[in-house]
């Protein structure tokens, strides 16, 4: 049997999650605003609840198209709180349209969101060595630049814990424990 992470358990899809997804360096602009939009919304609760909600948000959100959110109105936005396939949170829906927004500008000035969010790490991945979950950080010198630059810019809901989650998953930082076989796979573009 594969040695994994642990902090998946046993549940089939946060393990297909570690296993295909997670802290494999990503470069797709839509892929990359979801990924900012579901750690967004998974400020205060688990990873597991978003994961299973995620088909539900990529209906609810258009599939993360940030041209036709950016557009989204106040019916929008109001039928997007009763939707119970989501998380309904008021604050973090008009974050999403404001981000979306944020979003298309900083692709513009940048050429692509990619160009821009891997200057906060030099445009590479930082190999982490870490051999147990309690030696995780939950934010880094990284992280804290991009929540500031992002807060500055006006994204919402991209406090450097949140910008951390971001970066663990879109690969910028390689944070699978050393006896994890993904660590490697990663390390040598095997995804």
């Amino acid at each position: 049997m594969k040695q994994r992470c642990p902090w998946p358990g046993n549940d089939p899809l946060m393990i297909r999650y570690h296993d295909e997804e997670w802290g494999v360096p990503l470069h797709d602009d839509r892929k990359l605003f979801e990924f900012m939009v579901l750690d967004a919304f998974q400020a205060g609760l688990s990873w597991k609840t978003v994961l299973y909600k995620r088909q539900n948000f990529r209906k609810a959100f258009d599939d993360f198209n940030p041209v036709k959110i950016a557009a989204y109105d106040q019916k929008k936005a109001d039928s997007l709180l009763q939707d119970a396939g989501i998380i309904r949170n008021k604050a973090k829906i008009a974050a999403t349209i404001a981000n979306a927004n944020v979003f298309l500008r900083i692709q513009k000035e940048f050429g692509s969101f990619d160009a821009y969010i891997w200057q906060f790490t030099g445009g590479s991945t930082i190999q982490n060595h870490w051999k147990q979950l309690s030696e995780l950080p939950v934010r880094s010198p990284e992280s804290d630049r991009m929540s500031a630059d992002l807060i500055k810019r006006g994204f919402k809901f991209v406090g450097s814990t949140i910008c951390y989650a971001f970066m663990q998953a879109a690969g910028m930082v390689n944070d699978h424990l050393t006896d994890c076989y993904r660590r490697v796979e990663i390390i040598s573009g095997h995804d």
